[in-house]
């Protein structure tokens, strides 16, 4: 009678029940390996995405304004500059109205309206929901959209 030889075990596989496949385990220096990428890979993708981190995230050209757009500009200074930045151009606090997420055919001139009044959920950007900004009186919220349109305008938004 031929004598059988024993399998040896594979270091990196557990025997299975009768009619299982084999389960690959997986060493704890892999997983480590595996879960410090992934971490650093989330780190990376959420300074990336998450609106940048100092005072101003983008350089803006300032145009000469008309005389509605430097009405909107003193309201914007008033009310919207320390979480919009200077000139539209972000914070640590808030987004860059001057970027193509606010172009005109994606955040019409009435997104700006319900977001002064309303305010808004965060879904661009990871500076968390815009709140109403009631000290914005009815009156200045269309030359603070000519402001805002004008600098976009400038800066090649639109």
């Amino acid at each position: 009678m031929p004598v059988s030889k024993k399998r040896k075990k594979s270091s990196n596989s557990i025997d299975p029940q009768p009619g299982m496949a084999p389960k690959t385990v997986i060493h704890r220096s892999t997983f480590t390996t595996m879960a410090g990428i992934v971490i650093a890979l989330g780190l990376v993708g959420w300074m990336i995405f998450a609106g940048g981190s100092g005072d101003s995230t983008i350089k803006v050209i300032v145009p000469t304004l008309t005389a509605a757009a430097q009405s909107g500009e003193q309201t914007f200074n008033r009310v919207c500059l320390k979480c919009h930045g200077d000139n539209l151009a972000g914070s640590k606090n808030g987004p860059p109205l001057v970027d193509p997420f606010y172009r005109p055919s994606h955040h019409a001139d009435g997104s700006f309206v319900s977001a002064i009044t309303q305010g808004v959920r965060q879904h661009h950007w990871k500076f968390g929901p815009m709140p109403p900004q009631p000290q914005v009186k009815a009156a200045e919220i269309p030359n603070l959209i000519v402001y805002i349109r004008e600098i976009q305008q400038a800066n090649g938004v639109f």
